[in-house]
């Protein structure tokens, strides 16, 4: 063996195991493993899992912080507002210089597949451009899935469908779409059933911000997942955000839910950016703003959590921290159930997953050795206090360490502390 990791906890409750990795493939998981490895890392009392994945963020305004830049109302609108003043003094180089900074702290984090919507409403595709060079730059340390995304609308900016295909033909493999930014209802579904059919002629995925809004009235996922099975596309269409659902007519959600179910379409919350910018036009009683996760999983749709936004023109904090991301979502949905709780950690591990297609994903046998170690006995602990991640690896190679934290041990452990007095 090149590297075993001693008396591990697994995600599916599995306690006491070792891993015994071999070049860059995970080749025996059993108790005592009787072999040697150049490398022997002990894992007792911590948790080995799969890397972290956010199936929704936005690289190219990542890290654009500064300045005039800041969302005093913390409105959606406001935040598209400042992100189109700030576009034409963007440039290739400053755009991958701030998206090289984030993924190198994602990396940090065991953060190693990550799906970003890249705004294609610049004539220039300069976010474009510099993306598909970061992707292949990290190649070797994450997975960076593109959505091309037309933030300004498709059919609302009149260059977005020609520079859509342009970033498809570059290399883009996903098609975005924003149909609440339309100008009215009706185009917001147009919109949808022509990104639908480009999807659909290319066999691409499609990622739609959809229905992220407060009006109970937005109807676009629906759209959405009629567009799905009329071409075909089942499994392979998300809608991400659907805050409107918080606010809809119980009756129209309980006919919505099977339609979904049945496009097989995915859903991603984005619990930060959701509480923080919906809801703003209340008084009190104020909503949440999150979409209804809890009765998106009832129904049986995979649902999964994203970061969305981390330093930007929509969103003033974030640190690439899945975990910050699960307990923020946790108690929006109130999943504190432990099977609830189990279901936030699959929210930013196995079910985003799913969502970019990553097919190796996981810790079996036979499967890349690429996985993180958490200061945490199980998935609900790293929940609860962020666990620390003492290593990162990647294909068999370990690309981060971080010291083990005491604090966290003296919890576990139930130690004494030291009277500081004495």
């Amino acid at each position: 063996m090149d590297v075993i990791i001693r008396n591990a906890n697994l995600v599916d409750g599995r306690q006491g195991f070792d891993i015994g990795i071999k070049q860059d493939k995970i080749l025996s998981i059993q108790k005592h493993l009787p072999a040697t490895a150049n490398i022997e890392l002990d894992a007792t009392n911590c948790l080995v899992s799969p890397p972290f994945v956010d199936a929704h963020f936005h690289l190219d305004s990542t890290l654009s912080l500064s300045g005039n830049r800041y969302n005093e109302s913390g409105t959606l609108l406001e935040g598209i507002r400042l992100w189109g003043k700030l576009k034409p003094s963007l440039t290739i180089d400053s755009i991958k210089q701030r998206a090289r900074e984030y993924c190198q702290l994602a990396i940090s984090q065991g953060l190693l597949a990550i799906r970003s919507h890249v705004d294609i409403c610049d004539p220039q595709l300069k976010a474009v451009d510099a993306l598909l060079d970061i992707q292949q730059e990290m190649a070797p340390y994450m997975d960076l899935q593109l959505v091309a995304f037309p933030q300004d609308g498709f059919l609302r900016d009149p260059k977005a469908k020609t520079q859509l295909n342009v970033a498809l033909q570059k290399g883009i493999t996903v098609v975005g779409g924003i149909p609440h930014f339309e100008r009215t209802m009706e185009a917001g579904h147009e919109s949808i059933r022509q990104l639908c059919k480009i999807a659909a002629d290319r066999s691409l995925r499609v990622d739609m911000h959809c229905d992220e809004t407060d009006d109970p009235m937005s109807r676009h996922v629906e759209v959405l997942a009629a567009e799905t099975i009329r071409y075909g596309l089942h499994g392979r269409v998300t809608g991400s955000h659907l805050t409107s659902m918080h606010s809809m007519d119980n009756y129209y959600v309980s006919k919505l839910l099977p339609l979904m179910a049945e496009a097989k379409m995915h859903a991603i919350a984005n619990p930060l950016i959701n509480i923080t910018l919906q809801g703003r036009q209340d008084t009190y009683p104020k909503r949440r703003g999150m979409t209804r996760v809890p009765e998106l999983l009832k129904a049986g749709i995979n649902v999964a959590f994203g970061h969305d936004c981390v330093m930007d023109p929509w969103y003033s904090l974030g640190a690439a921290d899945m975990l910050e991301v699960a307990n923020m979502g946790l108690h929006l949905a109130q999943l504190t159930s432990r099977k609830g709780m189990h279901a936030c950690y699959q929210m930013i591990t196995s079910r985003p997953a799913k969502i970019l297609g990553l097919e190796e994903y996981g810790i079996a046998e036979g499967k890349p050795a690429t996985l993180i170690i958490l200061q945490a006995k199980d998935p609900i602990e790293a929940i609860r206090i962020k666990a620390n991640r003492l290593t990162v690896m990647r294909h068999g190679k370990i690309i981060a360490t971080t010291p083990a934290k005491q604090s966290s041990l003296f919890i576990r452990n139930k130690q004494r502390l030291v009277d500081p007095r004495r």
